[in-house]
């Protein structure tokens, strides 16, 4: 299949490349409307059957002609026909012609030679990725709503060398997680929305509030250095034209909530009586919550996806133009599968029904305004503001066959029962303000000024462990309350606020620009701040009984009855706490403080054929957490990180010719740890997992190098093949720490970790109209095929640490282990799509999407006994792969109206983690020359559903 698929890129390059014609591109603009994009306009090669018509943005292309001199007729009803005689066409070269219609006559004089497309066309990104001198992808909003993604996540993934993890949330940019990207809206950054991430959770924002997303895979001085892996930019919608006013609504279902027994009994919580629209709200402290509000889950009739949103836009007097869209969604999902956890190769946790319902509200806001002061003068003030409630009910045991290490004895006859149910509150608010101003003839200053405000919130958790007798070997009881320790009937809150400034100001200044000799020298130099707070607070309240079996609830299902303020006063239950902190509260607390500054030049140099780009930034990085948290001794403390380094960078192009491109890019970065990883607070999964921070974990740096080939047959057509490698020294990874507990921590756990990848990517255009040749209009269909692979190597080595004695202090190598492949990584990556769509008015159109990553390390192995560590192990924990396949289908009706049908997941694979087992542990112990036995057990497993739906949109 590898060969096949490579094979088939190597065909499309040869193929392609043995074609000796060449293009006639360009933009057709409205002049009765401010020179808006003219769509369906006819272009025509004169006394030929040759031609095409301009899409949406305006865009056209004759591709395939020999070469000639040619007459080109460009016509569009009510509008003068405009005749271009003696148009060259050379061999391998596209011709651009830009031509502004009119109701009145052209002179021909007037047309230009300067191509300008809008940002969020497919042609418009192909040819801003053809300019650009670092290697980046986009991918933008056209694109994505043929291919029917609905929001940035899942868009990003579209893209070459792009992964995500169905486990985790992380998106990976060549094999590279969370930690190593950055991201922004705008050019600016933006907070992450989990305590969990480095970067915010993209699915936020939806492709209708963004022009296009782009990755840019090599480092550029402009931008910070804390990443590696590439840097994830939002470009956010403005006005299109002069107004926009439109609105749009869909429904649909996930088929594992339609099953029979979910639909009807889909399980909410309690939190959900103080949720209004989206947004929730509660005066009770934590401990009211206890009795005060209910334990139970509560039923939600019809659990059915919809969304709607509005759009609408207005230019004022071609000085203003304002735009705005906001969006209100909700949507369901149902798992159930088997989850495990195994310890020093031993079993210690087994559900074999654990299942998840999880609901999800999103609203979201964009208000962009962009004054024109002239054509020299531009101030862009963009607001974007999400809110979201996304709620989990998890249960495990209902089926009598979960058991919890150290709970109870097998000889008791009883099982275990886990509820936990939370509701996450995410408030994002991003506010900017950029400006870019032309001075004279040598400068453009570009300015931008930002203020984020997170807060992501879990206001109510509720949890349950109890001990359950489905068999009745118990006459007293069928529900016992957890009894190992004093949490496993809680409530608890987790509160974090982020709030973040931040900004740039840089001068381009062009020293030589020779348009006509293809040669240019410019120097961009600017400065660039960041400040961002965390206040994190957890509160927890726990419950129990005076002495075991003081009470007893009558079934799982009614475990809440129990907690009512008159057992309190009777003395048969009782509250726990946590322990006081420094200001007397009876809280965990953190804050952490992150400011950046840094200072910038970019020297480009452009010489006909080459571009030579060399950048260097001076960053100084300071981190500052201070935890006060009640599980440590003692339970205050702090940690401190400065960094300050100048990271280099160069990036050279050479153009072979018009059409084919090389470049080559080499950079140094550092990854910053994240606030989460340094304090050491602990954090419990639905399942009971624990991830802990762990102050002494310290920042990565990074040698990044590439090197690519680009072809481009046409503005709609690319062909690219990419080699990189990464160098990471002292590489941050999660990893099981030592202890009886299993917890995750975070640990500088190699000395190197090193990847090495290869890249292709094609578009292809399959079928073409044809042209009619009385009049020049299109008819017909359109077929196009978009295939990207990656191929990836990497590995890490780990590390042994030793004291100033030459001893052992710790080590992350186990059974003679000492190098594995990078977290988080896959060695193949595949992304494609097939489009079809018909020409004209009232388009039909079709597409067929699947993405596939193969395995990857979800959480590194480590020893749990030093001393034995060849038998005493968790070994890594795998991510299996699996294949995402979508469809859209969607018609346009009378112009305005817009039917689509939507299939996401539609093969809904099983998405499942395995982890390597020595299971004759007692045999190895005796006789180290024993056989070792391992098999393979699935840790975790489950499927997502598949969502269907359909949609309705009118633009009036």
């Amino acid at each position: 299949m590898r060969k096949i698929i490579f094979s088939l890129l190597l065909l499309t390059s040869v193929f392609l490349s043995a074609q000796e014609t060449g293009s006639i591109a360009g933009t057709l603009t409205d002049t009765e409307m401010n020179n808006e994009p003219l769509p369906f306009a006819n272009v025509v090669i004169k006394g030929t059957t040759k031609g095409t018509t301009s899409d949406f943005d305006g865009l056209y292309e004759i591709a395939n002609l020999e070469p000639g001199t040619y007459t080109v007729v460009f016509s569009f009803l009510g509008y003068e026909t405009v005749e271009m005689p003696n148009v060259q066409v050379e061999a391998g070269k596209v011709s651009t012609i830009n031509v502004p219609m009119a109701t009145t006559g052209v002179a021909l004089e007037g047309v230009t030679v300067t191509t300008v497309a809008r940002k969020d066309s497919e042609t418009a990104l192909l040819i801003d990725q053809k300019k650009a001198i670092e290697i980046k992808e986009s991918i933008g909003a056209v694109e994505l709503g043929k291919i029917g993604v609905s929001d940035v996540a899942t868009a990003t993934t579209k893209i070459s060398g792009v992964s995500s993890s169905e486990a985790s949330g992380d998106v990976f940019v060549r094999g590279l997680g969370d930690r190593y990207l950055s991201t922004t809206l705008n050019g600016l950054t933006v907070p992450s929305d989990d305590v969990e991430k480095k970067n915010i959770d993209l699915s936020l924002f939806p492709t209708r509030v963004i022009r296009n997303v782009s990755i840019s895979k090599t480092y550029a001085a402009q931008n910070t250095a804390d990443q590696s892996s590439g840097a994830i930019n939002i470009s956010g919608r403005e006005l299109v034209g002069t107004s926009e006013l439109g609105a749009s609504y869909s429904a649909g279902i996930n088929t594992n909530v339609a099953k029979s027994g979910v639909y009807d009994d889909f399980k909410i919580s309690p939190n959900q009586s103080d949720v209004t629209f989206g947004f929730y709200n509660s005066n009770r402290t934590v401990q009211e919550q206890i009795t005060q509000q209910g334990w139970n889950t509560r039923n939600q009739e019809n659990p059915i996806d919809y969304s709607f949103s509005i759009i609408a836009g207005k230019r004022i007097k071609d000085k203003l133009a304002i735009f705005f869209t906001a969006s209100h969604s909700k949507s369901y999902e149902y798992q159930k599968g088997l989850f495990r956890q195994y310890r020093s190769n031993f079993i210690d946790d087994t559900i074999t029904d654990a299942t998840t319902y999880r609901n999800k509200i999103v609203n979201t806001a964009l208000l962009d305004m962009t004054f024109f002061a002239n054509d020299k003068n531009r101030i862009k003030s963009s607001t974007f503001f999400v809110n979201k409630i996304d709620e989990s009910v998890f249960e495990g045991g209902r089926n009598g066959e979960a058991t919890i290490f150290e709970e109870t004895n097998p000889s008791e006859g009883l099982f275990q029962f886990i509820r936990d149910q939370n509701t996450k509150q995410t408030r994002l608010l991003v506010t900017q303000l950029l400006g870019t101003h032309e001075i004279g003839e040598k400068h453009t200053i570009k300015w931008a000024g930002g203020y984020n405000l997170l807060n992501a919130d879990e206001p109510n958790r509720i949890r349950n462990e109890v001990n359950w007798d489905p068999n009745e070997v118990e006459p007293d009881f069928d529900v016992q309350l957890g009894r190992t320790g004093g949490f496993q009937q809680r409530k608890s809150s987790q509160l974090i606020e982020d709030t973040e400034f931040n900004g740039y100001l840089k001068d381009v200044i062009d020293i030589i620009k020779e348009e006509d000799n293809d040669k240019s020298f410019k120097i961009e130099l600017g400065v660039s701040y960041r400040n961002k707070e965390r206040d994190f607070s957890s509160e927890f309240v726990g419950v129990e009984e005076t002495s075991t079996n003081a009470i007893n609830p009558t079934s799982i299902d009614k475990i809440g009855n129990i907690f009512q303020q008159s057992y309190f006063d009777a003395g048969i239950l009782e509250y726990n706490y946590l322990g006081l902190n420094a200001n007397d509260e009876r809280k965990d607390l953190y804050t952490g403080k992150l400011e950046s500054m840094a200072g910038f030049v970019d020297f480009n140099l452009n010489l006909d054929k080459w571009n030579f780009d060399a950048g260097l930034r001076y960053q100084k990085d300071e981190i500052f957490v201070n935890w006060d948290i009640g599980n440590l001794f003692p339970r205050e403390g702090e940690s401190t990180q400065d960094y300050n380094n100048l990271y280099p960078s160069l990036n050279i192009k050479y153009s072979l010719n018009e059409l084919h491109a090389l470049r080559l890019a080499v950079s140094r970065t550092l990854t910053l740890p994240e606030f989460k990883e340094i304090s050491p607070f602990e954090y419990v999964s639905p399942t009971g997992q624990i991830t802990r921070g762990n102050s002494d974990v310290t920042a990565s740096r990074n040698l990044n190098y590439d090197l690519k080939w680009e072809y481009f047959p046409s503005t709609t057509q690319l062909v690219s093949v990419a080699a990189f490698y990464k160098d990471i020294s002292d590489p941050i990874n999660k990893v099981r720490d030592r202890g009886s507990a299993g917890v995750f921590s975070y640990f500088n756990s190699a000395e190197k970790a090193e990847v090495f990848g290869l890249e292709a990517e094609t578009k292809i255009d399959l079928i073409k109209p044809t042209i009619n040749e009385e009049d020049g209009t299109q008819n017909g269909h359109k077929l196009n095929i978009v295939l990207n692979a990656t191929r990836m190597w990497h590995s890490q080595d780990l590390k042994e640490i030793y004291n100033e004695n030459g001893e052992l202090t710790r080590t992350f190598r186990y059974k003679g282990i000492e190098k594995t492949d990078l977290q988080g990584a896959s060695d193949w990556i595949f992304n494609t799509s097939l489009n079809f769509n018909t020409v004209g008015e009232n388009q039909f159109s079709a597409s067929l999407n699947a993405n596939y990553a193969s395995d990857k390390i979800y959480a590194l192995g480590v020893p749990t006994d030093q001393t034995n560590r060849d038998i005493f192990y968790d070994d890594a924990i795998i991510e299996k792969g699996f294949v995402v396949l979508n469809a859209v289908v969607s018609k346009i009706i009378a112009k305005k109206w817009k039917v689509t049908l939507v299939g996401k997941n539609l093969l809904n694979p099983e998405i499942k983690q395995t982890q390597s087992i020595l299971t004759n542990v007692s045999e190895v112990a005796a006789d180290s020359s024993a056989e070792r036995i391992e098999e393979d057990k699935t840790v975790s497993s489950y499927t997502t559903g598949a969502g269907l739906s359909l949609g309705l949109s009118y633009r009036f």
